[in-house]
């Protein structure tokens, strides 16, 4: 591999506070930061040969990236999920701020699959890992900005870390079994994991979807129109 030195500063205004210290958290010294790659590439952290990335929004945009990149490097993805928010509105005019809000949304691990349905397969690869940061944020929001296609009267002008929760590694497809409810049947449908788990039908073929890809469970047939699966002995 070649890499050309970092360039200070590249990308980083560019990014909500939440990028960047998720890229500091989890950096080590000698540790290097927006490094351009061979193939035009700009890795967010390099350490030593592992490329390390970090993506707090769509995977859709880092798919072909990343399954470049395991062809020849060890890769990372960084990936935080929100399990606790406040949000603090500063109005346009005035630049006042207003108290912390609590959110109503609650963020959990299985979000990760909303993300990883776009690229399951990447997991078997042996080069490839995620690490979840699962954090606790403050978002600023501009009051006054117009309205946009949701009716959001607000624009977000940064995210950033107050703290961080836990960390979860995932370096094999038998370590995401660990989504599975301990108590879950041997033989499952969607329904049968949405209920036991307490998440919507839709999570639950979202996380079937992507450890049946990955082979971390696998078909059984069928129960009347639903599938069902097993987890499958690695």
């Amino acid at each position: 591999m070649h890499v050309e030195s970092e360039e200070k500063g590249i990308n980083i205004h560019n990014e909500y506070s939440l990028h960047n210290l998720i890229k500091h958290l989890y950096s080590l010294p000698g540790d290097r930061y927006e490094v351009k790659h061979d193939k035009g590439y700009v890795i967010d952290l390099v350490r030593g040969d592992v490329m390390v990335e970090i993506q707090t929004r769509s995977f859709s945009s880092i798919k072909g990236k990343l399954e470049d990149l395991v062809k020849a490097h060890e890769v990372r993805l960084i990936h935080p999920i929100i399990v606790r928010k406040w949000v603090v509105y500063v109005d346009k005019e005035t630049g006042k701020r207003s108290g912390k809000r609590k959110s109503p949304k609650i963020g959990k691990p299985i979000d990760l699959f909303k993300e990883l349905i776009r690229m399951p397969g990447l997991v078997k690869h042996p080069n490839f890992s995620i690490i979840l940061y699962m954090v606790l944020a403050e978002e600023t929001r501009i009051r006054g900005e117009k309205k946009n296609w949701r009716g959001r009267g607000y624009k977000i002008q940064d995210r950033k870390i107050v703290g961080v929760e836990k960390v979860i590694s995932l370096n094999h497809p038998g370590d995401y079994a660990m989504f599975l409810p301990d108590d879950l049947e041997p033989m499952f449908t969607n329904r049968m994991l949405a209920e036991t788990a307490n998440i919507s039908l839709r999570e639950a073929g979202w996380i079937t979807y992507c450890l049946k890809k990955m082979g971390t469970i696998q078909e059984e047939g069928k129960r009347g129109r639903a599938l069902l699966f097993s987890i499958k002995v690695q």
